[in-house]
């Protein structure tokens, strides 16, 4: 959530940090902020809303300076509005902080402040961190003591870049919990909550550790660890460029990144499929190590939490081993019975999903091996988790995961295939015949996507519902509620998803008629007891929009509108059934007028609990 970005050296200070905000717009903000230091002087400039408000408030006139920190705010404390924006400074004006996170002793230290006579403006938890500051500053001799004795006093999760008035050569980068990059560069340098931010600067980064704090220097950049003292890091290659993170001729990124789910599943596939076998050597998963998994644990939120869904479904269908299934930000909680012989699974878009690190750092503790499954290199979750397996689907910018979600599938069922055939319930042949298809299915999203026609007009039809229910039976249930999840977060159409044999304890009681309701129907072994569903839903007016396979025999008269998908082995259908979905999702959200990449209340990274 949120977004932060940092510059110094020999430029303008402002123009890069808009630059370096506008591409992270994705996050998911409401107000925005800069602050550039000149002659001893932080200036601050900030606007409730759009960064574009920002930029108009900034043609009277912006900050000068060559050192400056920049911030898009998504709110947790306090309303959005221009004095709750970010950057914050301290009472004397010597300190501006730009904060991502939650500081969880914030009134504590809030009163402790005030009668120390530092007086609060805003309603932030973030406005203790500048007081904090200059507190420390009476005390320590230099910036980055002073930094390090504030950041001791404080509970809960940031990402923070620092600017003092009185070290102009110099900005502070510092996370807990929170992500946050330095790029370098021979034109100064960077600090950023996410990559592509810097990526028309420089692909040379280092990715803070947590606690690790940054001295950012025009000519280099110094890194310590929490109590002070310096480390030595490397500095990590950003591999992909600056047009994979831009629209390249899409209306949105949303559907520019649907569109490239055949690449992302090529490139996730091609590397771990060898010779007629899969090699998950990457992630130093032997053979052995696979027969002696005896259980599972999969943990995740939001879409990844579906694509967990779906692996458990496979990996005990294929593999005979149990699997546990939970949302990460309720697992802690429950004080989970887990051993040293489960296998826990953490799957994670960003990789910086706070449910999602706490849940792995507790299954640590408790002795578990950890895998993740993760989008993004050098993430927390890559860095922190034993084991690694790594999605490939390239940036994605959109807040809606699609080709995220179709990579986090596909990783999940080449494990559970290998799992069963290292544990012999998985014959030669079938494994071959699974491999096949897997090897199949980018093409046969590519055919999908080569006729969108019928989802537009779907979405022409029923894109003024109020309400929509969608249905499905064992797999297909898992789908609808990615399906679901898709449409209500960017079109803001209020839906449900459920298994269908539940319609008739309770849910069928709001059907009406008129009512819309999407069935999934590509699981061959409860086709005819979902076909009842549908009768039953008819009978009371509903109409229907189904998603099933090309050549299956479904009567027309069922159904209003049919979204058809090529065949593929059941077991894999929820990988393609969600595409016309997502494209569903997508053009209710621009009929009705929204902007599908920036969802409202949401963001790409959810770093908060």
């Amino acid at each position: 959530m949120c977004g932060i970005v940092g510059y110094i050296g020999p430029k303008e200070a402002v123009p890069v940090l808009l630059s370096g905000l506008s591409r992270l717009e994705y996050r998911g903000y409401d107000s925005a902020g800069v602050a550039a230091l000149s002659g001893g002087r932080i200036q601050v400039a900030k606007a409730r809303g759009k960064l574009s408000n920002l930029v108009e408030k900034l043609k009277g006139g912006a900050p000068k300076g060559s050192a400056g920190i920049g911030h898009t705010r998504w709110a947790t404390h306090g309303e959005p509005s221009d004095i709750n924006a970010h950057p914050h400074t301290g009472a004397s004006g010597r300190v501006a902080v730009a904060h991502n996170g939650i500081i969880e002793n914030y009134l504590q230290l809030k009163e402790e402040l005030g009668k120390a006579g530092y007086a609060f403006i805003s309603q932030t938890d973030t406005e203790v961190i500048p007081h904090l500051i200059e507190e420390c500053l009476k005390a320590e001799a230099g910036l980055l003591p002073a930094v390090v004795r504030a950041l001791s006093k404080l509970r809960g999760s940031y990402g923070l870049a620092i600017l003092d008035a009185q070290t102009p050569n110099c900005l502070v980068a510092a996370r807990r919990g929170s992500p946050l990059i330095v790029g370098v560069s021979a034109e100064g340098n960077y600090i950023a909550s996410d990559i592509p931010a810097v990526l028309p600067y420089t692909r040379e980064v280092y990715l803070l550790d947590e606690g690790e704090i940054a001295l950012v220097f025009e000519d280099r950049v110094e890194i310590h660890s929490a109590e002070g003292k310096r480390v030595e890091k490397e500095l990590y290659t950003v591999t992909w460029s600056v047009d994979a993170a831009e629209r390249g001729g899409y209306s949105h990124f949303m559907l520019k990144e649907i569109f490239e789910q055949p690449k992302a599943l090529r490139d996730t596939l091609v590397p771990r499929v060898r010779r007629g076998s899969i090699d998950l050597s990457e992630a130093a998963l032997s053979d052995e190590d696979l027969k002696g998994v005896s259980r599972v644990v999969l943990v995740a939120c939001g879409t990844a939490s579906h694509a967990c869904l779906v692996g458990k479904a496979a990996i005990e269908k294929l593999a005979r081993v149990p699997v546990e299934w939970d949302i990460a930000s309720e697992f802690r909680y429950r004080d989970p019975i887990l051993s040293p012989d489960d296998l826990c699974i953490v799957v994670s878009q960003s990789g910086e999903t706070a449910d999602t690190i706490a849940a792995m750092r507790l299954a640590r503790e408790r002795g578990c091996k950890v895998l993740a499954v993760t989008n993004v290199v050098g993430s927390t979750i890559a860095r922190e988790a034993d084991r690694v397996l790594y999605t490939w689907a390239g940036p994605e910018i959109g807040v809606a995961s699609t080709k995220a979600y179709l990579t986090q599938l596909l990783c999940l069922y080449l494990l559970a295939i290998q799992l069963a055939f290292d544990k012999g319930l998985v014959s030669e042949e079938d494994y071959a015949l699974y491999l096949r298809e897997l090897e199949t299915l980018p093409d046969k999203a590519e055919t999908i996507l080569s006729s969108t026609e019928p989802m537009r007009r779907a979405a022409e039809l029923f894109h003024a519902q109020k309400d929509i229910f969608f249905i499905g039976r064992g797999l297909d249930y898992a789908a609808a509620m990615e399906a679901s999840l898709k449409l209500k977060e960017i079109s803001y159409i209020h839906s449900e998803a459920m298994a269908a044999g539940e319609l008739k304890h309770g849910t069928i009681a709001l059907i009406e008629p008129g009512s819309l309701v999407v069935a999934l129907s590509t699981q061959g072994l409860v086709a005819d007891k979902l076909e009842s569903n549908i009768q039953e839903v008819r009978a009371r007016g509903a109409q229907l929009l189904c998603v099933t396979y090309g050549d299956t025999d479904l009567r027309e008269k069922l159904a209003d509108q049919v979204l058809r998908i090529p065949r593929t082995v059941d077991l894999f259908a929820p990988l393609l059934s969600i595409i016309p979905l997502q494209l569903f999702a997508y053009h209710c959200a621009v009929l009705r007028g929204y902007d599908p990449d920036k969802p409202r209340n949401l963001a790409k990274s959810v770093t908060v609990e």
